[in-house]
C-alpha cells in the first residue's frame, strides 16, 4: 500500500502496566517522513488485568492461551471505544505492539499476547502486529523496535532515549542505526515504590529522601549486562534474576534502595552517552516526569536533554508502532540488523487484512 499519507492507530502496552496507549496519527512522506498526532489517550487497565499481566511469566502454556484470547478481546474493546469517542472515520490500519508475556531472545523465544487475527475481525480494520517474532527467528533480539521510528521521525536529535519500564537509546552512527536497552528504569522504580504503598515514585520524592547505598550501587554497576556491547535487550526475567536477587542482599529501607536505583540508572545513561560523544538528547516516557531522576541525570552527563511536548513524552512509542505498521504496509525495512543482531534487515510484522 504505497501512498504519501496514512492514518494509523498505534497501540502500545509496556511494562509499567498503567494502561494501553492509543495514538491516532497521520504520517506523511515527501522525501522524508513527518507526522501529526491527532488524538491520543491512555486507557487504564483494571486491577484484575494489572495482576494478570504482571504474572504472565508464571503462567502455563494453556493459561497463556486463554489470556491471549481474552486480552485480544480487551484490546479490541479499547480501540472500538477510542474510535467511537473521537468519531474517527479515516483509518488505514491498526498497528499494535501487544503485551509481552515473555522475552528470552537468547533462547530464541519471545511472545506477545494480543496479536491474534481476531483483533482485526473484532475491530473490522486491517491490523499489523507481532513485530518481534520474525526478528527473533532471524537470530535477533526482537528489541528494541522503536529505533527506526526514532531516526526517521526525530532525526534532528543526536540521541533518542525512552525512559520507560526499561531505558533504551537509539541513534544514527555512521549511517547505521544503533540502539539497545541501557538499564531497567520504571520497572524497578515502580516495583519498590509499591512496597511503600504507591504505584510509582511521584516526582522522585521517595528517592530524593534516601541515601545512596554505595556497595549496592557497585554491585548493580558490575552486572554482566553492562559489560557487553549491543545488540542487547532486557526483559522482566532478567530483572527478577539479577536486580531483585542483588538487592535482596541489602537490608535497607526502600527510600535508600530507590535513591541507589536513581543513581545507578543516571550513571549507566551518562556513561553510554559519553561513549558515543554526547549531544542533544530527546527524552520521552514516564521517567521524564521524575524530576529528581532528571536532576541527577543532568548532574552526571555533559549532554543536553530536551523534554518535548506532553503528547510526545506520553505517546512516542505508540506513535512509532503506528509508523512501524506504515513501513510494513509499504513492505519497507522497519527492523535493522544493526539494532537487533538479526541476520538481515527486514520488514517485520503480521498483516491481518480486512477487505471492505
Amino acid at each position: 500500500m504505497i501512498k504519501n499519507s496514512y492514518n494509523i492507530i498505534g497501540l502500545m502496552s509496556g511494562t509499567s502496566l498503567d494502561g494501553l496507549d492509543i495514538c491516532y496519527a497521520q504520517y506523511f512522506y515527501n522525501g522524508s517522513w513527518s507526522f501529526k498526532i491527532l488524538k491520543a489517550v491512555t486507557i487504564p487497565y483494571s486491577k484484575t488485568w494489572v495482576n494478570i499481566l504482571r504474572c504472565l511469566v508464571n503462567k502455563s502454556v494453556s493459561q497463556i492461551d486463554i489470556i491471549n484470547k481474552d486480552y485480544t478481546r480487551l484490546l479490541s474493546s479499547f480501540v472500538l471505544e477510542f474510535i467511537s469517542n473521537y468519531n474517527i472515520e479515516s483509518i488505514d490500519a491498526i498497528s499494535s505492539h501487544g503485551h509481552t508475556a515473555f522475552h528470552k531472545p537468547n533462547e530464541g523465544l519471545t511472545f506477545q499476547i494480543g496479536n491474534l487475527k481476531i483483533l482485526a475481525e473484532l475491530i473490522n480494520q486491517t491490523c499489523i502486529c507481532d513485530f518481534r517474532t520474525q526478528d527473533v527467528n532471524l537470530g535477533g533480539q526482537g528489541a528494541p523496535l522503536v529505533p527506526v521510528g526514532d531516526v526517521l521521525l526525530f532525526n534532528k536529535y543526536d540521541f533518542c532515549i525512552n525512559l520507560g519500564g526499561f531505558c533504551n537509546i537509539s541513534f544514527n552512527k555512521s549511517n547505521d542505526i544503533t540502539a539497545f536497552d541501557i538499564c531497567p528504569l520504571n520497572i524497578v522504580f515502580n516495583y519498590y515504590s509499591k512496597q511503600l504503598g504507591h504505584d510509582y515514585d511521584h516526582l522522585g520524592s521517595f528517592a530524593s529522601s534516601g541515601q545512596t547505598i554505595m556497595p549496592l550501587l557497585e554491585d548493580l554497576n558490575s552486572l554482566n549486562y553492562y559489560q557487553i556491547s549491543g545488540p542487547k535487550s532486557l526483559g522482566l526475567e532478567w530483572v527478577v534474576e539479577n536486580f531483585h536477587e542483588t538487592i535482596k542482599n541489602y537490608d535497607n529501607n526502600i527510600n535508600d534502595i530507590l535513591r541507589t536505583l536513581v543513581e545507578h540508572a543516571a550513571l549507566q545513561i551518562s556513561e553510554t552517552l559519553n561513549q558515543y560523544g554526547n549531544g542533544q538528547v530527546l527524552l520521552s516516557g514516564g521517567g521524564t516526569y521524575n524530576d529528581f531522576f532528571i536532576k541527577i541525570l543532568t548532574q552526571h552527563s555533559n549532554s543536553k536533554f530536551i523534554i518535548p511536548s506532553k503528547p510526545i513524552i506520553d505517546y512516542k512509542e505508540a506513535l512509532i508502532f503506528g509508523f512501524l505498521g506504515v513501513l510494513k504496509l509499504r513492505n519497507e525495512i522497519n527492523c535493522m540488523k544493526s539494532v537487533t543482531g538479526a541476520s538481515k534487515n527486514h520488514s517485520t510484522g503480521e498483516i491481518y487484512e480486512i477487505i471492505k
